[in-house]
């Protein structure tokens, strides 16, 4: 039996590929094993950003390095970079076996079969047959797992990639997300994160209006739930409806992360994006007003094409006057076929770097300022381990998105195990991780 090791990198969007992509191979008579124990290495890529892409391709070569070796006889390449750079992944990395672009996830054991056989195989079926589910071998914890609701992204932002290589938006119908969910809560799963390019697009192009709001009451009915998360929200979409429904479900955790990109009304023209500053201020505060207790999260381009000083000014106050209790902010990425990199007046790659940074820096003191007045709170956690040299447990407050936010660390007199809910009342805030102690008696 042939063994095979996946490597799945970028977002978590691209998990949830890779955790099919490992279920069908398993099911084809594939063994999964580590990248120094298999025959086969395949590398489920990112291609987003230049970072994702760099990080990609140190995989890959990785790889060839133990292929040269002769720790493993083949190398595949999947994923957002196979489908964007068809040609040259071949041309440029000759110890790659086969590149397969999304389209032929579904058919992902017999093109590893024809490579075996063949040599050198590539497969590029149309975007459009990449399977949207099916069977996954998890690779998050029993006790949270992801669930994609929508494939592809319509918005068009300038600056994205995404369509090109993912193509145009399709949602699953709530039959199959429903089905899924209570499957993998039947497997254990306490906490499911629904994730999309575009979350609150859901159902508009099967149903014809936005209807993430009848999903998560849909799945709210779901017995064994607890936790019900949603990232990747885009402000234009996001409804009254949904806000309400955020309100009244209390599986639905008050946590959004909505990836804003900028404040600047002209930048955001410029990014193919609607708003300014005023209006996105205003729906901060609107969605605070309907959701007590929302911890808002938001995504910022710094440097994009012909951003003056006054823009990125703008941008700062923004942050500031917001107090977004989670930033990230990164530096504008010139991404190859995307309209904004035609654009005149690019920035500097040191200057982007440099706003970048001084966005973060503000942000960081935010975040210490907000951690510091969580002292006195007691916050239900989702146990995740025990940390050996800090002597703590930590987990995951409501909060904190898995792989994205930090740690709830915390001291207990009884041990809890992961998946646990314990409640911890907050002490402190270190490195804008909120430490504390367990109330003891598990919550859940």
């Amino acid at each position: 039996m042939q063994t095979v090791a996946l490597i799945s990198l970028g977002c978590a969007k691209n998990q949830v590929d890779g955790e099919m992509l490992l279920a069908a191979l398993e099911a084809g008579g594939f063994a999964p094993a580590g990248a120094e124990e298999a025959d086969i290495a395949i590398v489920n890529t990112c291609g987003f950003i230049d970072s994702a892409k760099k990080e990609s391709i140190e995989a890959i070569l990785d790889l060839a390095r133990l292929k040269k070796e002769g720790v493993i006889k083949k190398l595949v390449v999947t994923g957002c970079l196979a489908e964007r750079y068809r040609e040259e992944i071949h041309k440029e990395l000759p110890e790659v076996d086969g590149v397969f672009g999304i389209g032929a996830n579904g058919d992902i054991c017999a093109c590893v079969n024809e490579m075996l056989e063949k040599g050198f195989t590539q497969k590029f079926p149309q975007k459009e047959r990449m399977p949207l589910c099916g069977a996954r071998r998890l690779s998050t914890p029993e006790f949270t797992a992801y669930i994609k609701i929508a494939e592809g992204c319509d918005n068009r932002c300038t600056y994205c990639a995404i369509p090109l290589i993912r193509g145009g938006y399709r949602s699953r119908t709530m039959e199959s997300i429903e089905e899924e969910a209570r499957a993998l809560v039947s497997g254990g799963a306490k906490e499911l994160v629904l994730i999309a390019q575009d979350t609150t697009r859901y159902g508009l192009d099967l149903y014809g209006a936005y209807s993430l709001g009848a999903l998560l009451s849909r799945l709210c009915r779901i017995e064994g739930l607890c936790w019900l998360r949603v990232l990747y929200a885009y402000p234009d979409s996001i409804t009254d409806e949904l806000l309400d429904v955020m309100a009244r479900e209390e599986k639905i955790v008050p946590y959004m992360d909505i990836p804003l990109q900028h404040a600047s009304g002209k930048i955001l023209s410029a990014m193919n994006r609607r708003g300014d500053r005023e209006s996105l201020t205003a729906l901060m505060r609107k969605i605070r007003k309907k959701v007590p207790g929302v911890v808002l999260r938001t995504t910022l381009i710094a440097g994009f094409p012909g951003e003056t000083e006054e823009d990125f000014q703008e941008l700062a106050q923004f942050v500031k006057d917001v107090g977004f209790e989670r930033l990230g902010c990164f530096a504008y990425s010139r991404e190859e076929g995307t309209p904004a990199a035609e654009l005149p007046n690019q920035l500097e790659e040191e200057e982007k770097e440099r706003r970048a940074q001084l966005i973060t820096e503000s942000q960081l003191g935010i975040m210490e300022r907000w951690g510091r007045g969580q002292a006195g709170r007691v916050l239900t956690v989702l146990t995740e381990g025990y940390d050996e040299d800090a002597g703590l447990w930590y987990g995951r407050s409501y909060m904190d998105a898995p792989d994205v936010d930090g740690r709830v660390y915390f001291t207990a007199l009884e041990a809890p195990a992961p998946g646990d809910f314990v409640e911890v009342e907050i002490e402190d805030c270190i490195d804008g991780e909120l430490t504390g102690a367990r109330r003891e008696g598990a919550f859940l």
